[in-house]
C-alpha cells in the first residue's frame, strides 16, 4: 500500500482547493473546510453548502473511488433512506496519485446510542437497510475481494491475523472461549443463497441520523456482492438486549451467517484490542456472551 506522503497530513484544504480550481473550475473559489468528523481511509472536505470532496488516504482505498461512482447510483433508487450522490470524478493531480470524487452533501450526525431515543425501533430501520441491499439486482455487481478488503468473502481471509492476535491478548479477554467463537465461524456453512450485496462496513461513524431516526448511509467504499454477513457486526457493536434481538429477527439471516458474522465481529476487534485500543474489549465480551 502506497501511503501518501506524510499520511493523511499529506492531504489538506490546499491541496483541495488547487485540485477543484483546476479540473472543475465552475466551482472555484466556493469555501473548502474539513468535515467534523472524518474516516481514515478517506479525508473529506465540505465544498460550498451543498458538496463534499472525497479524496482516499492510501492506494488500497483508492479503487473505492471508481466503484462507488459507479454503483451508487444504481443502489440509491431501491434504499429507504439516502446515499452519497457522485457528482464528479476527479483525476490524479497537485502532487496527489489517486483518483477523487465530489459529492452531494448529506445532513445529519453520526449515530450513537445517546442520540438515538429508541434503539430497537432503529436496529430494525439498519435491518430494512440491509434487506433493501439485499434486494438490489446483483448479477453485474462487484465480487467480494481486496477492492471490499474481502468484506463479502469468508472471515477465513483473516485466520493468521486472528490467530495473531489471539495470542497478544491472552490473560485480557477468555481467549479459549474467543477461539472457539472463530472456530465455529471458519466451519460455519458458506452462504447458500445467491450473491447479494453488501455494505461491508455498517457501522455508526457510517449511520447518520438526525432526531433519533436514521436518515443516510454513507461510506460504500467496502461494499460489494457476496455473503452478507459482514453487514451484521453491528449487532454487537451498536446494539444489545432488546436492540439486538429486533436487529437479528428484522434482518432474517440464517445461523450460519451469524456464526459467520461472529467471527468477522471478533476479527476486528481482537486485532484493534492487540494494538491497544481498549475500547474493543467490550466489543470482544459482547461477541463472546452472545455466542451460542
Amino acid at each position: 500500500m502506497v501511503d501518501i506522503p506524510d499520511g493523511r497530513a499529506g492531504i489538506d484544504a490546499g491541496l483541495v482547493r488547487r485540485l477543484v480550481a483546476r479540473q472543475f473550475p465552475r466551482w472555484a473559489g466556493l469555501p473548502v473546510r474539513p468535515v467534523e468528523v472524518d474516516g481514515w481511509d478517506n479525508r473529506t472536505y465540505r465544498l460550498g453548502d451543498d458538496m463534499t470532496v472525497r479524496l482516499p488516504t492510501a492506494e488500497g482505498y483508492a479503487p473505492a473511488v471508481e466503484k462507488e461512482h459507479r454503483w451508487l447510483p444504481v443502489l440509491a433508487p431501491s434504499l429507504p433512506v439516502p446515499v452519497p450522490v457522485p457528482l464528479a470524478l476527479g483525476e490524479p493531480g497537485e502532487g496527489y496519485p489517486f483518483r477523487w470524487s465530489v459529492r452531494r452533501w448529506l445532513d445529519g450526525r453520526t449515530a450513537s446510542p445517546d442520540r438515538v431515543d429508541d434503539l430497537a425501533g432503529f436496529a430494525v430501520s439498519i435491518a430494512d437497510f440491509i434487506r433493501a441491499l439485499h434486494r438490489v439486482d446483483a448479477s453485474d455487481g462487484p465480487e467480494a475481494g481486496a477492492h471490499s478488503f474481502y468484506r463479502g468473502a469468508s472471515p477465513g481471509h483473516y485466520d493468521d491475523g486472528t490467530r495473531r492476535a489471539l495470542a497478544v491478548v491472552e490473560g485480557q479477554v477468555d481467549t479459549a472461549r474467543a477461539a472457539a467463537v472463530w472456530e465455529d465461524a471458519l466451519g460455519a456453512p458458506e452462504w447458500s443463497g445467491p450473491p447479494v450485496w453488501f455494505h461491508g462496513d455498517i457501522a455508526s461513524g457510517n449511520l447518520l441520523v438526525d432526531g433519533g431516526k436514521l436518515v443516510a448511509v454513507i461510506d460504500f467504499g467496502t461494499s460489494g456482492v457476496g455473503d452478507p454477513a459482514c453487514d451484521l457486526v453491528i449487532a454487537w457493536t451498536m446494539f444489545s438486549g432488546e436492540s439486538r434481538r429486533a436487529f437479528r429477527e428484522a434482518v432474517g439471516l440464517d445461523d450460519a451467517t451469524w456464526a459467520r458474522a461472529r467471527g468477522w465481529a471478533l476479527w476486528k476487534a481482537l486485532i484493534t484490542l492487540a494494538s491497544g485500543d481498549e475500547d474493543a474489549r467490550r466489543v470482544v465480551e459482547e461477541v463472546l456472551g452472545d455466542a451460542p
